[in-house]
């Protein structure tokens, strides 16, 4: 691995250590971090309870493909990418992989 890859690693997991920390104001709702470090997925899952209603739903999804960091999903008011620049990661390296190529082309951020 380069140091490059470790250094996304740990600022992806721990940045969503941190996001992790906020509970859902409504139901029964856990908060899982799920980090793949092999295949370089990581995501924050809610599951529980909200009154008789079964919730089972990823939050953040975040990669890391050839040494950039993928955002492919965001239901939060945070913006990842702008946390992520001022942890010292290029805009460069950083994908918003919500948006297809052409969109992604006229943004600050990388291509893929």
């Amino acid at each position: 691995m380069t140091e490059k890859l470790i250094f996304y690693q740990q600022i992806v997991q721990d940045l969503l250590m941190k996001y992790s920390q906020n509970k859902p104001a409504y139901g029964e709702i856990e908060v899982e971090t799920v980090f793949d470090t092999q295949r370089h997925h990581y995501q924050i899952i809610h599951l529980g309870w909200q009154h008789n209603r079964w919730i089972h739903q990823c939050v953040m999804h975040l990669d890391i493909r050839n040494e950039k960091i993928w955002i492919f999903y965001n239901s939060t008011e945070y913006d990842i990418a702008a946390e992520l620049v001022s942890l010292g990661v290029p805009k460069q390296d950083i994908v918003l992989g919500f948006h297809p190529p052409f969109m992604r082309e006229l943004s600050d951020y990388g291509v893929g």
